[in-house]
């Protein structure tokens, strides 16, 4: 006999007692246990299952198969023992919004764009939708404040079995052909279509959406979405992060971003100013080194495309082969220049006396090493 879905008739359903028709072992330690009803939901529809409280055993994992709902539990329960069901009602109902919210959103989307819902997954921190059709980040943005308008006004939900010949004059939205029953849930003037999940009673109870993100995906677009108390929290959070910036830079949360473009110009200047500063030392060294021959600088911290032009300028006034190395004892970065020689012999040394790693060619080689300064200075002494 079929399990009776008592969430199928009230989502709104928290606790309940059922008889146990069945229990045998499952994965691990666990057992699956079967219900003459039940309110706990099984995975399906891009929902998640329930957890809770089946008699004192902890729910763990709930499952349809074959019209019997299989619930996984922690512990064994006697078979025909009554029993009280409890289900996590925070987690059902942050799921309720989550789907409700995906919903209301689908249904105007796929309007509006003439495209289908192709990928539905509800995470545990976000939903991601697929859509067959492109979509501008700017109009999924005009969506969510149209869906959000829709929510406050609060229109109810509804759920229902129509018989066959009304169904076949219903404009639902559906991923597959349905054989049976097709239970149709609509949100009027927002969306209607065949679903099988728990939903909240009226739009408001969704609470709010917000779009996180627009991504290109083969034809079409996948966007991530919170609704209700995850998009709360996540607003909170995002409000307390510009919060803290405005702190930081003497500004309101809201001109936190231009006083962040402003930060930035006036750090690409700083950076300008270096870098010419960085440019004139070069020089200055690359004078220094007329003539010398082969040459080794030893530097403190440079990035790595100075280390290599501070090597470019000095090995072009040295005559000789020039290597620098920056950073400090344990980590180093380093560049050699040898023009019109073959560097190879002297890398491969290098790579095993200074624990180093790196290449080149054409009398240009370049890498990092794990040794200290005394270790670099003894190398090249041996190498004049």
């Amino acid at each position: 006999m079929d399990t009776e879905k008592l969430y199928d008739r009230d989502a709104f359903l928290k606790e309940f007692d059922a008889v146990v028709t069945d229990c045998r072992p499952g994965k691990g330690d666990t057992y699956l246990v079967t219900l003459d009803r039940t309110a706990f939901y099984p995975e399906g529809g891009g929902q998640p299952a329930d957890h809770g409280d089946l008699g004192g055993a902890a729910v763990l994992d709930v499952q349809e198969r074959d019209g019997l709902v299989l619930h996984t539990c922690d512990r064994p329960l006697t078979v025909g023992a009554s029993v009280h069901g409890a289900i996590d009602w925070s987690r059902r109902f942050d799921h309720m919004q989550q789907h409700s919210g995906e919903h209301i959103v689908s249904g105007m989307l796929c309007a509006a764009f003439s495209c289908d819902n192709v990928g539905f997954h509800m995470g545990a921190d976000v939903v991601t939708i697929d859509y067959n059709a492109p979509m501008t980040w700017e109009q999924v943005l005009e969506v969510e404040a149209r869906a959000n308008r829709y929510i406050w006004e609060n229109h109810p939900f509804r759920a229902y079995y129509p018989a066959p010949e009304e169904l076949a004059a219903i404009p639902y939205r559906s991923k597959k052909a349905l054989e049976g029953p097709v239970r149709i849930t609509e949100f009027p003037g927002a969306d209607c279509c065949a679903c099988c999940g728990t939903h909240v009673a009226a739009s408001g109870q969704v609470g709010l959406v917000k779009f996180l993100s627009c991504q290109k995906l083969r034809e079409g677009v996948r966007l991530e979405l919170l609704c209700g108390g995850r998009a709360m929290g996540y607003l909170s959070r995002a409000w307390d992060q510009s919060r803290l910036i405005g702190q930081a830079l003497s500004v309101k949360p809201l001109a936190a971003f231009p006083a962040v473009q402003r930060l930035e110009g006036q750090l690409r200047e700083s950076r300008e100013r270096c870098a010419a500063l960085e440019e004139q030392s070069f020089r200055q060294l690359a004078e220094r080194y007329q003539n010398a021959g082969n040459v080794l600088l030893v530097q403190p911290d440079l990035e790595p495309d100075s280390v290599r032009r501070l090597c470019d300028a000095v090995s072009g006034t040295c005559g000789g082969r020039c290597a620098v190395f920056s950073g400090s004892d344990g980590s180093y970065r380093w560049a050699v220049i040898h023009p019109g020689q073959d560097l190879r012999p002297l890398i491969r040394d290098m790579n095993q006396a200074l624990h180093s790693r790196g290449g080149g060619r054409d009398g240009f080689a370049q890498g990092s090493a794990a040794c200290t300064a005394d270790e670099i200075q003894a190398f090249f002494r041996e190498r004049p």
